[in-house]
């Protein structure tokens, strides 16, 4: 995806789960560079790991314009006795709320009339236009 883009696709990759001897588990994931994580049981490394993947893939790939690379079909994993590997989705949407905060410039053009009152209120134009397509695209 390339950068400045709004859209963000749901990405699935197969991650694989890893017992450690002092309980819960080990998670990475095998096609992404860098995407491990941890979790003290199952669902908890299923948060865990849906989190580190949003992160990376945002990071790694939608924010320098690299395509993601392809997911590679769990029966074609190699595990290790105790292993087991499941998918995991995520959706990239929270990692660019969070940290794709650059300002973007926009010229926009509203009455003179309704300047000047909104400047005699101390009307911050840029959080007013924030919260306005917050509203309106129904989004936090």
């Amino acid at each position: 995806m390339a950068k400045g883009k709004t859209e963000s696709p749901i990405y699935v990759y197969p991650a694989i789960f890893t017992p450690e001897p002092e309980g819960g588990y080990y998670i990475h994931f095998p096609d992404i560079e860098n995407c491990f994580t941890c979790g003290k049981d199952i669902k908890d490394g299923m948060l865990m790991a849906e989190d580190a993947l949003a992160l990376i893939v945002y990071t790694d790939y939608e924010e320098t314009g690299l395509p993601a690379p392809a997911s590679t079909p769990i029966k074609k994993l190699k595990l290790k006795k105790d292993e087991f590997a499941t998918y995991v989705t995520c959706d990239t949407t929270v990692c660019r709320r969070k940290f794709g905060t650059r300002a973007v410039k926009k010229t926009l053009t509203i009455p003179e009339w309704l300047n000047e009152a909104a400047v005699k209120e101390r009307i911050n134009f840029s959080q007013v236009l924030q919260d306005a397509l917050k509203e309106k695209l129904n989004v936090s």
